[in-house]
């Protein structure tokens, strides 16, 4: 099949998925909850909503290509570093640095992507700016918690901008023999991950016992994490003919990516709770914010995009 009869059946079969979900989140509503609030039945349609909401986005974005795909991204960026700021404890002494954020560092960062320079781009966020940053803090003459405020407009570069641009980084890789098809990576990432957070609930919803860390995110069981992460694994090497590995290298790379993804939701969990919420935000119907959606690819992205650069990528 062509590229585009490839990502066409793709999302064909991600429709049909979503469609039957959407019938057995009816029956649930109207057979098990009578039509009555019910949390867990509740929670489910509503996370089936906003997947629907989410692929048709990413679906729109494709058509448009690269450039789509890079506006889609940067604009998620945006949002989830308005998100995690939002959080943050800032002085009105930083309204520059954080200006310098959202309207130079974040569009120059997304531009480095879009235009494939990856010796800027993998370096620029974490290198330039995590020590302009401080510059511009300190200019601005206030050291009332200097350290607390860099460090926290840093953090939400690192993981808002940086990692979730090496999303549509993956549009920039060069593999033989895979040429016009590197829309179908990220569908492969996206699908992975996100894939391992709903079967880690399921499968906590089902058998879970033994909480992994019951302090930093009560819901997550050991044997959810098992479950999920071993399900979704096999679910990235069913969709080994997407990409330009073998069913035993999709394996592995979708074991990396969801125990990556994991730890990210993980860590992003901590993170609430030291600031004292239960979500990011409240932009995505069933799941909080936007980073509440994200917190598992921010961890993700930056592994798979290195680990299929390493491997696959024909330049140095």
């Amino acid at each position: 099949m062509t590229p585009v009869q490839v990502t066409y059946s793709l999302f064909i079969g991600v429709g049909t998925v979503l469609l039957i979900a959407s019938v057995i989140g009816w029956t649930l509503k109207h057979w098990i909850a009578r039509g009555e609030p019910h949390p867990t039945v509740d929670n489910l349609n509503a996370r089936i909503k906003a997947w629907w909401v989410m692929v048709l986005a990413v679906g729109l974005a494709f058509l448009f290509g690269k450039l789509g795909v890079v506006l889609l991204f940067a604009f998620i960026s945006f949002f989830a570093l308005r998100e995690f700021l939002s959080l943050t404890y800032t002085r009105s002494s930083d309204y520059f640095a954080l200006a310098v954020a959202f309207f130079v560092v974040l569009p120059v960062q997304y531009a480095l992507v879009y235009t494939g320079w990856y010796g800027l781009f993998s370096i620029f966020v974490p290198v330039y700016v995590c020590l302009l940053l401080p510059i511009l803090e300190v200019l601005a003459g206030d050291i009332t918690r200097f350290l607390e405020r860099t460090s926290k407009i840093q953090w939400g570069l690192m993981i808002c901008v940086y990692c979730i641009s090496h999303v549509p980084a993956l549009l920039t890789l060069t593999i033989p023999g895979y040429e016009g098809r590197n829309l179908l990576l990220i569908a492969f990432l996206v699908i992975v991950v996100q894939s391992s957070d709903v079967l880690q609930y399921v499968w906590g919803k089902l058998i879970g016992k033994h909480k992994v860390a019951p302090e930093v995110s009560p819901s997550k069981t050991v044997e959810g994490l098992v479950g999920g992460v071993l399900a979704a694994t096999a679910l990235g090497a069913a969709l080994w003919w997407i990409t330009p590995f073998n069913a035993w290298q999709a394996a592995l790379m979708a074991l990396a990516i969801n125990v990556m993804g994991f730890f990210g939701g993980l860590v992003m969990s901590a993170i609430k709770r030291d600031r004292g919420v239960k979500d990011w935000g409240h932009m995505i119907e069933g799941h909080g914010g936007m980073l509440d959606r994200l917190d598992s690819v921010v961890f993700a992205a930056p592994i798979f995009f290195h680990l299929t650069r390493y491997w696959w990528n024909v330049t140095s």
